[in-house]
């Protein structure tokens, strides 16, 4: 189904807390112990500094300052250049600089702002210009600093919220039943969306003489969808469901609306499609409960096949308790080819947002498929083709029964 489900991702924690950290570059010693003292008084703040500009880059990568003071006139290493230096670092690109010079020069700070550097001042500045610098710029690098870790923290939420989807969805698969080959032969695609969806389907046989098929599907995505469906297909697979004759499909759905009430689940309700085959009869005894039809295949040979839907009317599984299911029947002839699926195979869009005819949909159906392949892998074929992707906004399922 197309409704979403909304979700939450776990927090991982307060993020991390960092120091205000001035590393002060520059060759005269006076300098460092004249900002040495100007930030004494001031407890939030770490204060370092570096005397030799060659070891400049080594030392603000081993401290990971949150604001730079440097020198533009130094021997050994042009100021500039440092800046360059400092901005072609990856560890150290987005550190605030703040170049310290002891002229205004304009030419010059228009080149140390083109190199990178985030602010100019005239050394000696004031004490309380320059602490409300430091703050200004390692507050504005430490807000950076964090958006950065909650966005990694983000994405490893969601991988691992993506894998344990996938890991959810590989669990419903398992418990989809194994194709078979006989008087009975069937096949099916299931192909989880992007999400975890409410697909699930199932068939066995009742007795010597009856074939039971079903296929139901959870409104929304998600973990709490996936757990009704397959609690819903678990009582199906168990025949579990009490003073209900599972031959007659009416009754079934109306056992497994009074089982699965929306209010006793989270709001949460399912479409079925529920079929019963009489092999000695060669009948196919249905109900469906507001779940697309199925359709039948069936005339005196392949070549001669007409399309029959199967449906009858009945509201969503869950919604009214005390509702009613009626039974329909269709005969089989000597051919007889039965499709029963999930709106995510019906419901499909373009990219203009042009919805897939059901007759159109019915059509490719009805269409032979050449010997040696499959009818359903064609069909898949033609619903990405329409949509002109790969991705499936909903679940696809698809279940081929052919009786022989």
């Amino acid at each position: 189904m197309s409704d979403r489900e909304s979700g939450t991702l776990e927090t991982r924690g307060p993020l991390t807390e960092h120091e205000i950290t001035v590393l002060l570059i520059d060759d005269q010693e006076m300098i460092g112990e004249a900002v040495r003292r100007m930030l004494s008084g001031e407890h939030d703040i770490v204060f370092h500094y570096c005397q030799d500009p060659a070891r400049a880059i080594k030392t603000a990568l081993e401290l990971t300052p949150t604001v730079i003071l440097q020198d533009l006139v130094m021997p050994e290493i042009d100021g500039l250049t440092l800046v360059k230096f400092f901005r072609a670092n990856s560890r150290t690109r987005d550190i605030p600089l703040i170049v310290l010079s002891t002229k205004e020069e304009p030419k010059i700070k228009a080149e140390a702002f083109a190199l990178g550097a985030n602010d100019y001042l005239v050394k000696l500045p004031d004490k309380i210009e320059l602490i409300a610098r430091i703050r200004y710029h390692s507050k504005g690098y430490i807000n950076l600093l964090q958006r950065n870790e909650a966005y990694r923290a983000l994405v490893e939420s969601q991988k691992a919220l993506a894998d344990e989807l996938a890991q959810a969805a590989a669990y419903v698969k398992s418990l989809l039943p194994p194709l078979l080959d006989g008087e009975i032969k069937t096949d099916w695609r299931f192909i989880p969306s992007t999400s975890l969806g409410g697909d699930s389907f199932g068939y066995q046989w009742l007795d010597d003489e009856h074939f039971a098929m079903y296929l139901l599907d959870v409104c929304g995505h998600g973990v709490g969808s996936a757990l009704l469906s397959i609690s819903a297909l678990n009582v199906l697979n168990s025949q579990t469901l009490p003073n209900t004759d599972l031959r007659n499909p009416g009754e079934v759905l109306g056992a497994l609306n009074e089982s699965f009430q929306m209010e006793k689940h989270n709001n949460l309700y399912f479409t079925i499609w529920y079929g019963v085959y009489n092999k000695v009869k060669r009948q196919i005894v249905y109900s469906s409960g507001g779940h697309p039809p199925a359709i039948l295949l069936t005339g005196k040979s392949p070549g001669t096949v007409r399309a029959a839907e199967l449906r009858t009317p009945g509201l969503i599984i869950g919604g009214m308790p005390g509702s009613s299911f009626e039974s329909g029947q269709c005969g089989i002839e000597n051919y007889g080819k039965l499709f029963f699926f999930s709106d995510g195979a019906t419901e499909i869009f373009k990219p203009d947002e042009t919805m897939l005819e059901f007759n159109e949909f019915v059509g490719e159906l009805t269409r032979p498929s050449l010997p040696g392949t499959s009818d359903i892998d064609r069909i898949l074929k033609f619903v990405r083709d329409f949509q002109e992707s790969d991705v499936f906004a909903d679940d696809f399922s698809m279940v081929e029964v052919t009786f022989s």
